[in-house]
């Protein structure tokens, strides 16, 4: 049986996102769509809302029920490339916070490593 949730994951397929992106542009946490569908969970209401208002372009009907098209052929559809600017600017800054995070991390390991070979040869001398 298809459920909300595989209809939502078809739609953000159709607009060339990754889940995560989605995610993000809804203001779920980061994995929410993926936990939902890996446990074939319900969509909340307040979810559903802010896909709404989003993504103005997605079937409330199609979405929910399956009936009809995906799209509302009188609404435009906003590609990937195509995300609201403050949306775009959002993520943009999420992803340079990762990548810092990410990087400093590294840095401290590598750190570690190096101080643990200092250590090796000191002990060795």
């Amino acid at each position: 049986m298809i459920k909300t949730i595989d209809r939502l994951m078809q739609f953000i397929e159709h607009a060339g996102l990754s889940a995560r992106q989605f995610d993000i542009s809804i203001g779920a946490s980061n994995g929410y769509t993926l936990r939902m569908r890996k446990n074939h969970a319900s969509i909340g209401s307040d979810v559903i809302e802010n896909i709404i208002k989003t993504y103005p372009q997605l079937n409330l009907i199609w979405l929910i029920t399956g009936e009809g098209e995906m799209l509302n052929p009188e609404k435009q559809f906003l590609s990937a490339n195509k995300l609201p600017k403050e949306k775009e600017l959002e993520i943009e800054r999420i992803i340079a916070a990762k990548i810092r995070e990410r990087q400093e991390k590294e840095l401290q390991e590598l750190l570690r490593e190096v101080n643990k070979e200092l250590d090796k040869r000191e002990d060795k001398d």
